[in-house]
């Protein structure tokens, strides 16, 4: 886990720019830095590190045995063991025990293959001096970072943004079509960012820059395929499920430092720490970290979280974030997340990866295992109108729904909270084709549009389109597939932007699991009449957990996730904090809030509401980054 950076051009004083952008992620890299620059001065490669895997040799840039190629790397190749013994076999000679050594000797063997070799999380580029060219690579599923630029003859690369913005010659325009987007989905759909000009690398891609700086191929090498395995049963998939996730746990234990879990207390982090404690060192405790808000049962799930550190005999921490540390903080979570957060969840993340960094440098968590397992209940209310759909039409069995009206209604209960949510998603639209009515249940720019100025979603269609895309894009056929798809193609990537940014703000690597890619391609391979069965969600994943988390925890009906209580803060010691912010000069004089609007809604917004949040991060976002 490190920070990266990286110039191809003929135009810049590239030592010193990469110097400048290596010292705006100094926080990525606690542990040492280094530069390269080819000979020809065609290309000059940056790194900042934080020393998981061969803490003394693990150095970068890190060349091959000849120096012609070079490599900077952040993230982790969990199968690097296994991968050198392979290597080995073949002829290369290691000097290193480090995973980046592995990337490099791979690359040699494999080409731009090798990318398919690696089990892990990982952003890299490699400098190859016999062609002249550079490789860059981002992990299948987007849980490290890759942003560049490119113009004219020069090619630019980092780990964040404000890397870039570090340089000399990038400037900080607002990209608009990102901005509805981020509106729209609470995060950009595409390869934009906020920044006009600064793109980021798509998870599952890869690209290749000729040394003038030109790209000259970009292309996606790793999609999902939702191709239904028809031939084994229910047993099967729940065996070989829990074979796949006690894997993928015991491979992110590889560490040469001091690591632990998060703890929420639900079924993700849950299965997490109780598989990690179970391949941990004989006779060692492991650490668990929790965080929890004292305003009220419903911002609180420590009970659970403590029943499964007893379970496992952990050594339990928790944090408690206040008001007040919000008020000291959320400028500073504001820089680190380089773009406006894309839910308050990122705050109490931020406290409880600060409280994991005062014990260890690697902590494992359960982050995705709604994407991948239909967990999120709006997955239950899009199925519920099919549902309906189907009993209508008398469809449903022979259209092999993953539930019936009858079978479902057990799992309804779930939605008891998103009353209001369904009452707004059924006004309009009802059975309208499956890309409506997930567009829909998406779209969160209904609650915040009031309170901006109508221009500000002048072209909102083009949003609409590409929404279109990404859904229709797989060869998913079910209503539960695409929205599956559309869910690991946009909201996952930004809930791992989270992640990274949380973790690294405070030095620390922090490893899921769950995203393993041979866990998300054989989910997406189980029929959907087996993975959300009768409408259950994480069906499928909590039979295979069955017997490796305390039954209090598999039987819970509460789900949580992170809420804030920041409704309560904002008629509270939030109060003038945020009309300050929103409702003061520089706001207004921006010209995109409905101020009268705005104020309103400060007030009145109904708990677990995000406008106010939405246009708080926003401004906060211009004054950090935009304004001069």
């Amino acid at each position: 886990m490190c920070g990266i950076t990286g110039i191809l051009s003929d135009e810049l004083d590239q030592v010193a720019n990469v110097a400048n952008m290596l010292k705006a992620i100094d926080h990525r890299g606690p542990d040492g830095q280094d530069i390269y620059q080819d000979d020809t001065r065609k290309c000059t490669l940056g790194h900042k590190r934080l020393a998981i895997i061969d803490i003394e040799g693990g150095k970068q840039p890190l060349p091959n045995e000849d120096q012609k190629i070079w490599i900077t790397f952040n993230g982790c190749i969990y199968n690097y063991l296994e991968l050198a013994s392979v290597l080995r076999q073949k002829g290369h000679r290691f000097r290193t025990h480090s995973d980046t050594e592995v990337i490099l000797h791979a690359y040699e063997e494999y080409g731009e293959e090798c990318v398919h070799k690696f089990i892990g999380m990982f952003a890299f580029a490699i400098w190859d001096g016999t062609k002249q060219r550079l490789f860059c690579a981002r992990d299948r599923l987007g849980v490290k970072p890759f942003y560049y630029w490119q113009q004219r003859n020069s090619f630019l690369f980092a780990s964040e943004i404000k890397a870039l913005l570090a340089t000399s010659i990038i400037g900080r325009d607002v990209d608009r079509e990102a901005l509805q987007e981020y509106l729209t989905f609470q995060a950009p759909v595409s390869d934009n960012t906020l920044f006009a000009g600064i793109k980021k690398l798509l998870p599952g891609h890869r690209m290749t820059v000729e040394g003038n700086g030109r790209v000259v191929s970009l292309d996606k090498y790793w999609d999902i395929s939702f191709e239904p395995d028809v031939e084994h049963t229910e047993e099967y998939f729940v065996d070989h499920l829990r074979l796949l996730l006690k894997d993928a746990v015991k491979i992110r234990l590889r560490s040469d430092v001091p690591l632990g879990t998060h703890l929420s207390g639900g079924l993700d982090s849950s299965t997490i720490a109780c598989l990690a404690s179970s391949y941990y060192g004989s006779g060692e405790a492991i650490h668990t970290f929790t965080g929890a808000f004292s305003e009220g049962k419903e911002f609180n799930e420590t009970e659970y979280a403590d029943i499964v550190a007893r379970d496992i005999g952990a050594i339990p921490h928790l944090t408690e974030p206040t008001a007040s540390d919000f008020l000291k903080l959320l400028p500073k979570i504001i820089f680190h997340m380089d773009e406006p957060a894309a839910g308050p969840g990122v705050f109490p993340q931020f406290m409880v990866s600060k409280l994991a960094s005062e014990n260890v440098k690697v902590v494992l968590g359960g982050q995705g295992g709604d994407e991948i397992f239909s967990g999120y209940a709006r997955y239950l209310v899009g199925y519920l109108e099919e549902c309906l759909k189907g009993a209508i039409e008398k469809t449903s069995e022979t259209a092999k729904y993953a539930a019936t009206l009858s079978s479902i209604i057990p799992s309804l209960p779930m939605l008891q909270q998103y009353i209001p949510l369904l009452r707004t998603f059924w006004q309009q639209g009802l059975f309208e084709p499956m890309e409506e009515r997930y567009f829909r249940l998406m779209d969160r720019s209904a609650a915040s549009k009031e309170i901006f100025n109508s221009d500000v979603f002048t072209g909102h269609e083009n949003v609409k389109a590409k929404f279109n895309e990404i859904f229709l894009g797989s060869d998913a056929t079910s209503f539960l597939n695409r929205m599956l798809y559309f869910d690991l193609k946009v909201h996952l990537p930004a809930l791992l932007h989270v992640e990274d940014r949380t973790s690294m703000a405070w030095g620390i690597e922090s490893r899921v699991p769950l995203l393993d890619h041979r866990i998300c391609e054989f989910i997406a391979h189980v029929p959907t009449t087996i993975k959300f069965k009768n409408g259950e969600p994480k069906h499928l994943f909590k039979k295979a957990i069955k017997h490796i988390i305390p039954d209090q925890i598999l039987e819970r009906k509460d789900k949580m996730g992170f809420p804030v209580p920041l409704q309560q803060w904002y008629k509270s010691e939030l109060k003038e904090f945020v009309q300050d912010i929103l409702l003061g000069d520089r706001a207004v004089q921006r010209g995109i809030f409905n101020t009268v609007k705005l104020e309103e809604t400060i007030f009145k917004e109904q708990s677990f509401g995000r406008a106010v949040w939405g246009a708080l991060c926003l401004e906060l976002w211009f004054q950090e980054f935009i304004d001069e």
